[in-house]
């Protein structure tokens, strides 16, 4: 379960910084809105498995309540996903 917690953090953080870089350049500058709709869906789709997963492999990993708030934290931040990577699944 925590590996695949790590590939969806992995691919959280990939799509996260797909949407807020390609997705609003293609929206802004060239007026094309297509490119967020098409990034977003699955951005949304493992923000979401991120929260669950999170959630449930929480007591597994022996995570204080401060611990997992970061981890939740880091979902909404810019590369966060890494930090959570990094700090508490890197063994």
């Amino acid at each position: 379960m925590k590996t695949l917690f790590r590939i969806i953090a992995f691919s959280e953080g990939v799509s996260y910084i797909l949407l807020m870089t390609v997705g609003l350049y293609f929206k802004y500058q060239l007026g094309d809105p297509s490119y967020v709709k098409l990034l977003g869906m699955p951005h949304g789709l493992l923000f979401i498995s991120y929260l669950i997963l999170a959630f449930l492999i929480k007591d597994d990993e022996k995570w204080k309540n401060k611990d997992f708030g970061i981890i939740i934290l880091a979902s909404i931040l810019p590369c966060g996903t890494f930090y959570v990577d990094r700090k508490y699944l890197k063994n």
